[in-house]
Parts: structure tokens; sequence; C-alpha cells
């Protein structure tokens, strides 16, 4: 079985590094003195940029995504960032590793995040057709097992085993919020249309070592892809009318907003809105929280910078949460004001005060 020596979130500019990684990607490129490779390592607790320069590169013509490789390299800085340089390669069987060592952890449990989807069905959906639809779906043994593993994305946001169920999970919830803010939208169908957005993610990406796209997804992406996964449901739905059939297929298929997105079709109902907006917000958030991760038990103020939000992120100082009051901090129960008469008169000198208050 193979052993880690080191991870990536601990290597720094200055060391010498000899340790097995994951492919993440494997890109060619071409220099003054031949042809190289372009890789990112990945482990469990992250990613870091590689070079293979030549002649080196051309004894491994055959790099790829979801290959695992053993390394010796040498750690520097280049632009904000380490980033490593291999003086020897050799390719591993995948069948001695723990894949646990190599792909980063779902945050939480994927069975968990599907049973908090099934229960905010349950509470939320009251109109059959849609409740029905929802059920059908998420009994699907095929969906199922596809769901569980699924991440959210190839490299951006919740690109990790459970991913696509927690970006769903918080896409709803985003909804459902906004839905008590704007209480004209029609907030049956703006869940649904969270709850399968994304769906067809779960067929465009591998899971495994290698999250790669899959012949269908490169072909169709994965709007197409979930439309079609969705279709022979709703043809089984009892008594669901067209028109909400109709908005719920447009929901889906517009929700990147716009075309230069992937979005087939533009937003063209608020509930359409809505959902391109709660889905770019979660991405966003799980694209900074990893930056942000990045730079835990350092003094940066700055990440590096940022190649999918193109730029650098500012870590900013929190306001600072108010002082306790002086029962709290004691351990003891806030006091009860007494109970007075209709006629009692109340000497404004002597009110219960917690101390420090003005």
């Amino acid at each position: 079985m193979i052993t880690k020596a080191v991870y990536i979130r601990d290597i720094s500019p200055g060391q010498t590094i000899q340790d097995y990684f994951l492919l993440a990607e494997a890109r060619t490129g071409q220099s003054r003195n031949g042809p190289y490779w372009s890789l990112l390592l990945q482990d469990a607790s992250g990613q870091m940029e590689a070079k293979v320069w030549s002649p080196l590169s051309q004894a491994h013509p055959g790099l790829c995504a979801g290959q695992l490789v053993q390394v010796r390299a040498q750690a520097a800085n280049y632009r904000d960032k380490c980033q490593l340089t291999i003086d020897q390669l050799s390719e591993v069987d995948a069948a001695e590793a723990d894949l646990a060592e190599f792909l980063p952890p779902s945050p939480v449990n994927p069975e968990a995040l599907l049973a908090e989807v099934e229960d905010l069905c349950r509470r939320e959906l009251t109109h059959k057709p849609w409740r029905s639809l929802m059920k059908k779906v998420l009994a699907d043994p095929e969906i199922r097992g596809r769901l569980l593993p699924a991440t959210g994305a190839k490299a951006v946001h919740h690109a990790y085993a459970g991913g696509l169920l927690e970006h769903t999970l918080a896409v709803a919830r985003t909804c459902l919020a906004l839905a008590d803010l704007y209480p004209h939208l029609d907030r049956q169908i703006l869940l649904v249309a969270a709850l399968l957005h994304d769906l067809g993610k779960a067929w465009e990406l591998t899971s495994g070592l290698a999250c790669e796209y899959t012949d269908e997804g490169r072909l169709l992406g994965h709007i197409q892809i979930g439309l079609a996964r969705i279709e022979p449901f709703l043809g089984k739905v009892k008594d669901l009318d067209e028109t909400l059939a109709l908005h719920l297929r447009h929901l889906i298929i517009s929700h990147h907003g716009e075309y230069e997105f992937g979005a087939p079709k533009r937003p063209k109902t608020p509930e359409a809105f809505i959902l391109h907006f709660a889905d770019n917000i979660d991405a966003k958030m799980n694209t900074l929280a990893g930056a942000y991760a990045e730079m835990e038990g350092t003094e940066q103020t700055w990440t590096p910078f940022q190649r999918y939000l193109d730029r650098y992120l500012y870590r900013a100082p929190h306001t600072p949460a108010p002082p306790a009051p002086a029962f709290a901090l004691l351990g003891a129960k806030e006091p009860k004001a007494e109970q007075k008469k209709p006629d009692d008169k109340i000497d404004d000198r002597f009110l219960l005060l917690p101390l420090g208050s003005d």
C-alpha cells in the first residue's frame, strides 16, 4: 500500500519533495528547449502546479488526469504561488493506493445530504404533482447511485465527492430564503428546479480518482443531459399541468443566465432569475471559501491570484462581536424583572443593568 510522506498543504518554497500524487490535470506545452508537461498535482489536502521539463518530459509521453505518480521535485515560489519543478517521475499502479489520501474529502456525508434533500421535499412540497415528481426521481436507483459520489464541478467549486449534493441543497435553501423575501414567487416550482438544475452533472463528469468529462458531458453538457433524465419522470406524474412542466424546463435550461456562460436560453421569468442568481451565489461563495482556506494559519491578508475569479482576494477583518453581559460571563442566569402592579412607581436610579453598560 502506498504511504504518503508529505501533503500539499505542508509544502513550502525551498523544500525538496519525494512523494506520491494524483494528476488532476496534465497539459503539454512547447518551450525553446523542447516539449514540457504542465501538471496539477493533487492529494487530500489540496492541489499544486508542477512542471516537467525536457528531456524528462519526453520519457513520459502518455501522462493524463487520474494517474498516480511518484515524483521528486523542488518547491519554489512562482507568481506568488508555490510550484514544483519535477526532476524524477514514475507512474504508479492506482490499485496500491488508498483513495482517501488523494481525493478531497466531502465536508458532509453525501448520504446525510441526500436525506436532507428528501426531508426538504416532504416539508416544503405541498403540490402533489411536484411532490410525486421528486419522490420518483430521488427513489430511482441509478440516480441515487450517481448523485452520492458526484462532484459539483471539475475544478472551480464543490470539486469533491458529495459536492453536487452540497451545492444542490445550498441553492435550494437560498431559493427558499429569497421566496420568503419575494412572496409573489412560485415557491414550489423554484424548489423543484433548484433540486434538479444540476442533475446532469452526475453524468457529465466521472467520479473516483479522475474527475473528467464523459463523452456525453463533452458532446451535450449537463443542462441537456439533466433535461433528458427528467423527461421520463415528467411523463409519469399524474395531474401535472403542462404549462408548469414547461416552466420547469425553462428554469433548468436558463440557470446559467447568459449565452456566454453556456445557457441555451436566458431567464425569462422571476423564478428563472432567482434560480440563476442563487446558483451563482453558492458557486462563488464555495470558490471564495476554498481560496481563504489556503491562507489558514498564515498572517497573509491577500490570496494569490485567483484564475477563475480573475482577481486577488482580500481577507478583511471581521467586526468584533459585542461583549457578553457580566451575568453571562459569570455563568449566571439573566435576572428577571420583578412583576409590578399598575400603580407601582419605579425609581430609575435603581434599574438593574449588566456590568459595563452605559
